[in-house]
């Protein structure tokens, strides 16, 4: 994984050795990657991770929230510690799924990230639907108003002048909908998409965009409807994560070898 380290070290510190997990998120997990090679193809490989900084950044002055870096077609998100357990608590999709990808897009783990695992279900709730719903509304208005954006390549945006809307956008609304439908009925983040060939074949175009805005109404009152009938709970459980991120510090930073803050 040598493209990994030279991206890694570009960090304020050793991005690998601090990390507790390192993970392939996007259309690598949810298996709608379509490869460079495909003409169609507007993917990026994408990867997240989590770190415990040195101690320096927990008991000084330093400060580190997140690491990004895009090269030729990676693009690595690294999230600290607790920054990642905040956006759990707020039922991030693209943070949440990480808790339930499965292990073999994972290119790094650890016992840290066992015990987050093992406590995946302290972190749901019934704000999934505002913020599965809240994303996913935000890729039907990119879909429609933004279709030449500054984040987009020239093959993206060759797509859009053929399809008449940003069909990846278009993927992420669908998907995003159906996941968020999942949770709230089952209490579980299906990542790997059993949809996985649909979704890609919207993404490369083969839904009209007025087919794409039906289905998602229909998935948008699918969503009020697993909200009505969910059992999650409204809130996560701040006290248990509260307590459980203080002992997964406290381990990290507390009992270190001669006080070493390095």
């Amino acid at each position: 994984m040598r493209w990994l380290n030279d991206i890694l070290n570009g960090g304020p510190f050793n991005l690998w050795e601090s990390s507790i997990f390192l993970c392939y998120r996007g259309s690598i997990a949810h298996g709608t990657y379509v490869p460079n090679s495909n003409p169609g193809s507007i993917d990026d490989k994408d990867v997240l991770g989590v770190v415990f900084p040195p101690g320096s950044y927990f008991w000084g002055l330093k400060r580190f929230e997140q690491f990004e870096r895009t090269f030729e077609y990676w693009d690595v998100l690294i999230y600290d510690f607790r920054k990642f357990v905040n956006l759990l608590l707020k039922s991030n999709p693209n943070v949440l799924q990480a808790l339930w990808t499965p292990e073999h897009h994972f290119l790094k783990t650890s016992e840290q990230f066992d015990t987050l695992k093992r406590n995946r279900n302290l972190f749901l709730s019934k704000r999934i639907y505002k913020s599965f719903c809240g994303y996913a509304y935000g890729q039907l208005h990119k879909m429609e108003n933004m279709a030449y954006n500054g984040y987009m390549g020239e093959k993206r945006k060759g797509l859009v002048d053929k399809f008449g809307y940003d069909t990846k956008n278009a993927q992420h609304l669908i998907r995003l909908l159906r996941q968020g439908i999942d949770a709230l009925c089952t209490g579980e983040i299906v990542v790997e998409r059993p949809d996985a060939n649909e979704l890609k074949q919207i993404k490369l175009g083969a839904w009209s965009i007025e087919k794409v805005k039906r289905t998602a109404d229909a998935l948008f009152e699918d969503m009020k409807r697993a909200l009505k009938d969910s059992k999650l709970p409204e809130n996560p459980d701040f006290e248990a994560v509260d307590s459980l991120v203080s002992q997964m510090q406290f381990q990290q930073y507390a009992v270190v070898k001669d006080y070493s803050l390095v």
